[in-house]
């Protein structure tokens, strides 16, 4: 999310900053939009039902109906379940949040500091912001350590 609303991008250093509080506020956004999202998923069945079959039972109508009813059906399934994924981000902006905090925190015990303006103990508004290095990283793999500090 570099540059984006959780901080701005330190390009030359390659890393990024991320701001727990502003990605609370981008989950609330995301499962905001997937309830109005469920709520027109519904509001277009609802719809859709009480057209009724206008199309009737003759060859076109027929016809339309053996598409249409299938088509309607994977219409609706994708949209409920869209719906509930765009929720499921959300909740994901919340985890990373709660863990970017947790890990800030952790990462400030052990160097026997107090995190910025708090205690140091738990995720809250009093968290700073974390700042991770994206360049020459390889996922899952642990950084390279000097082993002369004097560096």
């Amino acid at each position: 999310m570099a540059g984006g609303s959780t901080g701005a991008s330190d390009r030359a250093g390659g890393g990024f900053v991320l701001k727990p509080w502003e990605l609370h506020g981008e989950g609330r956004e995301f499962e905001k939009l997937g309830g109005e999202l469920t709520k027109a998923v519904a509001a277009l069945e609802r719809d859709l039902a009480a057209l009724g079959t206008p199309w009737g039972t003759d060859a076109p109508g027929s016809g339309f109906a053996a598409v249409y009813g299938p088509a309607h059906g994977e219409l609706v399934g994708g949209l409920r379940g869209l719906a509930g994924q765009v929720g499921k981000v959300g909740t994901g902006l919340h985890t990373m949040a709660e863990r970017t905090t947790d890990t800030d925190t952790s990462a400030a015990g052990g160097f026997g500091a107090a995190v910025e303006g708090g205690t140091g103990v738990g995720p809250g508004p009093s968290a700073v912001s974390a700042v991770y290095s994206t360049t020459g990283a390889t996922p899952g793999a642990a950084p390279a350590v000097p082993t002369d500090m004097s560096v």
